[in-house]
């Protein structure tokens, strides 16, 4: 990481750090999910806090200023996280990882009373920042906002945000990020510039995953189960063993040498251990596959997992590529439901039965 930004925003980073006289009063920060939106967000706004960094210049954060270690610990007067509380806890934690005992309370839980923290941005966060943008800065620069997802909000929220929005106080920047800006309100993106945030390189995504510490063998890998964001692969290589889970690749192997006139695989016992798992974690992989099975059967390489190329193509030849484009959007929209609290075993046996026909 340069001073705040990831090696791949270094560029782009110093080219809006030139404009600081010209910037609007608010940025809507987007691009593919994984690849560091919100480090980039966080990277400007440290910058244009820094107190040695001379305003309009390329340079960034010193990092030895009081504002940049005010900054770094999340207590500079002038610079207000917007998240919701659930994102928040596990921000906490994972700074907090090295130090966590090992039987650590659930972080999405509040500590005292063990309610579910949310995961929407609520109207009475957005309403708080009122009184706070309406006093004078503390450090007599500006005063930044950097509120993600952006998505989170529900429609009470995201009114509360447009009225800011619409009567911006002076030296006041919003920084919105996003994965889906076509799920914010119109009247929000119109008082937003957009920017796009640059998509990393394989060679730069690759090196610095191995500079996190990933194998080198495996890193490609790891890359290509994440859709080939850098972040997100790495997230993905702390929550499982390997890139493709051992019960998708047992699953494709079965399926590719099975008839598909004789039903195919048995889906109850793989139901019954998916159940034993949040939805959220192997209907993505579900997704993958059939992404990967639509463009095997239209000749093009997979995308997600290519060392099941094999088995892959060979199941993708079992039927036509309207049946594998319809079973990846049916997973798509099966999305939402992952969730929500419904009967576990019924929802993977029938994603497991759909995706099996």
């Amino acid at each position: 990481m340069v001073a705040g930004f990831l090696p791949w925003q270094a560029q782009f980073a110093q080219h809006w750090l030139q404009r600081q006289a010209s910037l609007p009063h608010a940025l809507l920060i987007h691009g593919l999910s994984g690849t560091g939106k919100r480090e980039f967000a966080l990277g400007m706004a440290h910058a244009l806090l820094c107190e040695r960094r001379a305003p309009g210049s390329p340079d960034f954060a010193c990092g030895e200023c009081d504002a940049c270690r005010w900054s770094a610990v999340g207590n500079h007067p002038d610079l207000m996280h917007i998240r919701p509380d659930a994102l928040a806890a596990r921000e906490g934690a994972a700074l907090a990882s090295e130090e966590a005992p090992v039987d650590e309370p659930n972080v999405d839980e509040s500590p005292t009373t063990k309610k579910k923290l949310s995961e929407d941005l609520r109207v009475d966060q957005i309403r708080a920042l009122e009184p706070w943008y309406h006093r004078a800065t503390h450090r007599g620069g500006l005063r930044i906002v950097v509120l993600y997802p952006a998505e989170a909000m529900n429609a009470i929220a995201a009114n509360a945000l447009l009225k800011a929005l619409e009567e911006p106080s002076p030296e006041t920047l919003f920084l919105l990020v996003t994965d889906a800006p076509d799920r914010l309100l119109a009247t929000i993106l119109s008082r937003c510039q957009r920017l796009t945030t640059p998509m990393p390189t394989e060679d730069q995504s690759l090196s610095w995953l191995a500079q996190q510490g990933l194998e080198q063998g495996q890193a490609g890998e790891w890359l290509a189960a994440a859709g080939h964001a850098p972040l997100r692969a790495l997230a993905l290589s702390l929550q499982q063993a390997t890139p493709c889970p051992p019960w998708a690749n047992d699953l494709m192997t079965g399926l590719a040498k099975s008839d598909p006139h004789q039903g195919g695989v048995s889906v109850g016992g793989l139901a019954d251990e998916l159940a034993k798992s949040a939805a959220i974690q192997w209907l993505p992989v579900f997704q993958r596959l059939g992404v990967d099975l639509t463009l095997a059967r239209a000749g093009l390489p997979v995308r997600y997992y290519p060392k099941l190329s094999a088995v892959t193509r060979q199941r993708a030849q079992q039927a036509p590529l309207t049946h594998w484009s319809s079973l990846a959007s049916w997973l798509n929209s099966q999305l939402p439901l992952a969730t929500h609290p419904l009967n576990a075993k019924l929802f993977a046996h029938a994603c497991l039965q759909r995706f099996c026909d």
